[in-house]
């Protein structure tokens, strides 16, 4: 349930084509929903401007299933994230009609939202093409959740200049995603070039002293570049998320 269904929902029922009861019983689950093995929040898109997303790390296949379906039954997207090809299968089995992006590790069922006119753009960059995982993470999760999104991969600060000659997709964007493992330091220079936010998302991609991506996080909270904000290690989807409500904004 979000704000436009609702919104219809009491519309509906004020010009008296909707009774009560039939309001009510549209209106059960709310807020949430309870599966045994989980409370499926259909509130959270009122609250949130987006449905609950299901994690499917350390969930059954089953489980997964389940409360996808419950999500698309009440008129939500389903977004299933850190969803390994062994498990989409598994679930494909009950929903053959989960689409599957190998590349981020997502799921999605049911119909995303459609980008709303004069929404800002994100941009999404990363460092290396070894940080693409996280990367596609963040530009499928920011597209599922309603976003315009353009990808700038691999201009990391071993080849500036490849950055450089992309200087005008950086103003372009409302909001851009810097996704960077090794000693993080991309975001920095992206920072320094734009008045717009920037979100770094350090990656567990490094050498021994990278500390599986302690490094990259602890140089980007202490970047000298203002306005940066930094999720945890690997969050691509946190870093969309988040994108997503800055970018509403830009409207």
């Amino acid at each position: 349930m979000d704000r436009a269904r609702l919104h219809d929902l009491l519309a509906r029922v004020q010009s008296g084509a909707l009774d009560i009861d039939a309001a009510l019983a549209l209106l059960k689950t709310l807020p949430f929903e309870d599966l045994g093995f989980a409370r499926v929040d259909h509130h959270r898109a009122l609250r949130k401007g987006f449905p609950e997303v299901i994690l499917a790390q350390g969930k059954t296949a089953r489980q997964i299933a389940e409360i996808a379906q419950r999500l698309v039954a009440c008129g939500q997207h389903a977004l299933i994230t850190r969803l390994d090809e062994q498990k989409a299968q598994e679930v494909r089995a009950t929903l053959p009609e989960l689409r599957y992006y190998p590349d981020g590790r997502l799921g999605a069922l049911g119909e995303p939202p459609v980008p709303p006119a004069g929404q800002g753009l994100i941009l999404v960059i990363s460092a290396g093409t070894a940080d693409l995982p996280v990367a596609e993470e963040a530009a499928v999760t920011a597209e599922l959740l309603g976003n315009r999104v353009e990808r700038l991969y691999d201009v990391g600060v071993a080849g500036l200049h490849r950055l450089l000659d992309s200087v005008g997709k950086l103003h372009a964007a409302a909001v851009l995603i810097v996704v960077a493992g090794m000693e993080g330091a991309l975001p920095s220079v992206v920072g320094g070039l734009v008045d717009r936010p920037v979100i770094a998302v350090p990656t567990s991609v490094g050498y021994g002293a990278s500390f599986n991506g302690l490094a990259a996080l602890l140089a980007m909270l202490n970047s000298c570049a203002p306005g940066i904000t930094v999720v945890n290690i690997d969050n691509g989807f946190g870093a969309a998320a988040a994108a997503t409500l800055m970018n509403k904004l830009s409207r």
